[in-house]
């Protein structure tokens, strides 16, 4: 592409398109991607980069997969999209009968939406809805916690930690939710009696006005990347139970092996009431999200007022998604999966070592196919991205996080390249003083 060409469109996307998270008028970098192949990006001025996000964690079998792509243009040839109410179609049908295989037995009904957002929403209507149903409409609060992410919507929003949530910024229109600490005990730790203490005596005092807990079981996303006891999340469920507090997985991240099992849930052999999922769900392809819950809530709003479940997305279950959504849930299961990602954890924590030593570095851990160093001081998001990519790779720290989490196709190479471009970064960062 021209530098001339290249120019003109990054001086129109600075004038008129809003990034996640920035300012109109924003002087940080924006670089211009032509094309994308495995776990490469190639920028239009010709420069390759390894791509340690996989797309905000999403391209799990890396860019341009044949299989994902003929997948597509099949579905293309019979149709992009149709309404889904009242009609239905062999993709969103095979999809869901995937999805109900795969995931935790009781989960046997499944909404379909348009992103992770969109489904914890959809997860949060379900629990109020239930809990009408059975004639308890005092149970419409949540209990998440401290560190928590569950999407940008206000819905999902009120369940975002209330520090990096914003919500000083929407707190008039936020409902108002519990919130204790995230669990101290860390991921392959027991849990001890403190570590349940507060949700414990929450959940005795407030169990009549709660709807359901919500966490992102094992791993912390974009709140905090931390990974936590799995036998906390055990445990939890056991409250839940106890109290008649639904609980809501958010496996939106992690869902899809990110974490060394196929689902955050199956560290801890437990299955949630509902859970979400979607990112990874269509191998980062499209849009596409996915609500799991089981019978018993999903027959129990059939039999209460009004009678339907009350959420309808325009594109919901869209066929092209669904169709490669599909393929990519099979592509995974093909494949050894378990080993691969394992094989990536093991490398992570090689490779990443050296860092440890650092005077910037507060913790480095791995989990799965994520590796995270956690800085004393937050990044200069400007000046670090720009050092990225001009060692040759795409990262998006956040706040004092640098982390990964690539494709699993990444072979040794490539992900040698990536881990020692970061660890030579970081130690180049400024001192805390």
């Amino acid at each position: 592409m021209k530098a001339s060409l290249i120019e003109s469109q990054i001086a129109i996307d600075a004038e008129h398109i809003w990034h996640p998270y920035s300012a109109m008028q924003s002087d940080s970098p924006v670089f211009h991607v032509e094309s994308a192949q495995g776990v490469y990006l190639r920028l239009s001025n010709g420069r390759q980069l390894v791509d340690g996000m996989a797309s905000w964690w999403c391209a799990i079998h890396g860019y341009n997969h044949p299989l994902l792509n003929q997948a597509i243009l099949h579905q293309l040839e019979k149709m992009a999209h149709v309404m889904f109410g009242g009609l239905t179609h062999e993709p969103a049908i095979k999809l869901v009968e995937k999805l109900v295989e795969i995931t935790p037995q009781p989960l046997q009904s499944v909404f379909i939406s348009d992103s992770g957002s969109v489904a914890v929403e959809v997860a949060m209507k379900m629990a109020i809805q239930y809990w009408n149903a059975l004639a308890k409409p005092n149970k419409q609060r949540f209990v998440s916690l401290r560190n928590g992410y569950h999407g940008d919507t206000l819905g999902a929003m009120s369940v975002c930690d209330p520090v990096t949530g914003m919500h000083s910024l929407f707190n008039s229109v936020l409902a108002s939710q519990f919130f204790i600490d995230a669990p101290a005990c860390r991921f392959g730790e027991t849990c001890r009696e403190e570590d349940l203490q507060a949700l414990e005596q929450l959940l005795h005092q407030h169990h009549a006005e709660i709807a359901a807990l919500i966490l992102e079981p094992v791993v912390q996303g974009a709140g905090g990347m931390r990974f936590y006891s799995a036998d906390y999340l055990a445990k939890a469920r056991l409250l839940c139970d106890q109290f008649q507090v639904l609980l809501i997985a958010d496996e939106i991240a992690t869902g899809f092996a990110r974490s060394g099992e196929l689902f955050a849930c199956d560290h801890a052999s437990i299955s949630p009431d509902i859970m979400c999922i979607g990112k990874a769900l269509t191998g980062g392809y499209m849009s596409l999200a996915a609500t799991l819950t089981t019978s018993e809530v999903s027959s129990a709003i059939d039999r209460g007022d009004p009678g339907v479940f009350m959420h309808g997305p325009t594109f919901m279950a869209n066929p092209l998604a669904c169709a490669v959504a599909l393929t990519s849930i099979e592509l995974l299961l093909a494949s050894d999966w378990h080993s691969r990602v394992m094989n990536i954890q093991g490398r992570l924590e090689q490779l990443l070592a050296p860092s440890r030593d650092l005077s910037q570095v507060k913790e480095v851990r791995c989990l799965g196919a994520i590796g995270v160093i956690e800085m004393k001081q937050a990044v200069d998001m400007k000046s670090i991205t720009r050092q990225f990519v001009d060692a040759g790779v795409w990262m998006r720290p956040f706040g004092k996080l640098v982390y990964m989490m690539p494709a699993y196709n990444i072979d040794d190479e490539a992900l040698e390249f990536l881990c020692g471009a970061v660890v030579d970064i970081v130690s180049r960062q400024p001192v805390s003083a």
